[in-house]
């Protein structure tokens, strides 16, 4: 029997452009809320639900509505990279938000959900009032997935020769009901989005962190000093794919979260 208990059904919301994104709302529905957004290949249920975060967060007295991003989860999966970019991404956020009429919200994302967070904040500063972010760097380290590649291993299998296209797609392969074309036209249509810099550097309060083991955690650093109002925690003992599942980095967020709460007045 599982001890992860059964996640609530989705609720579908309309993103603007017609796509149907799947979104999951646990706790109290008067309590203080965090949006969550989870990371590349994963999903909502998988990066926040079955890793402890929905309890924890909840037992700590927030309202969490996470969302699976296009491409992904429950939400539709188009095969057209035209469908996927920052700003459709941060807009489906910013649906979400909309839609259940929520006025003041916290982030909180990991890997691709901490880009689409720091872009979120940084756009509706008077809607996210706080964010902790994990695993993000200063630059986007799928524009090194060889895409020719991935596309000719996904129509008749051909070998893969790059080794960090061949990883991505091991990944994503292994998480159950992902769709790698869908995955793969998110990759292409992401090439030019904007980057995480200074210049664009959100002025809430965020905790940003990476584990220790993880090869972007000097990059994650660098981009916190970047922000006015950053901080930074080491994942002790992590790598990129298994920070999500450690309780340190929960508690860390947790914590973060009251304490930026009580010094604001909430």
């Amino acid at each position: 029997m599982s001890l992860v208990p059964e996640a609530p059904r989705p609720r579908a919301v309309m993103s603007p452009d017609g796509l149907k994104l799947a979104t999951y709302d646990f706790g109290d529905p008067d309590a203080p809320v965090v949006v969550a957004v989870h990371g590349f290949a994963s999903g909502a249920v998988l990066n926040w639900h079955a890793s402890g975060w929905t309890r924890d967060l909840v037992r700590a007295g927030y309202r969490v509505v996470a969302l699976d991003q296009r491409g992904h989860g429950a939400s539709s999966k188009p095969h057209d990279p035209s469908a996927y970019s920052m700003d459709l991404l941060v807009a489906d956020v910013t649906t979400v938000i909309d839609t259940y009429l929520l006025a003041d919200v916290a982030f909180l994302g990991y890997s691709l959900g901490a880009r689409v967070g720091w872009h979120t904040a940084e756009q509706i500063p008077d809607r996210i009032s706080r964010a902790v972010l994990g695993g993000i760097p200063d630059a986007d380290p799928m524009r090194r997935v060889a895409v020719d590649q991935a596309k000719a291993y996904i129509a008749d299998r051909t070998p893969v020769e790059d080794r960090v296209t061949n990883g991505y797609l091991q990944m994503a392969a292994n998480v159950e009901g992902n769709d790698l074309r869908a995955l793969v036209a998110m990759v292409e249509g992401m090439r030019n989005s904007v980057e995480p810099t200074p210049e664009n550097a959100p002025t809430q309060p965020i905790l940003m962190a990476a584990g220790s083991e993880d090869g972007i955690r000097d990059s994650a650093v660098r981009l916190a000093g970047a922000a006015p109002d950053a901080s930074f925690f080491e994942i002790p003992r992590r790598n990129h794919f298994n920070a999500p599942t450690s309780r340190d980095f929960r508690e860390a967020a947790i914590a973060f979260l009251t304490s930026t709460a009580l010094s604001e007045g909430r």
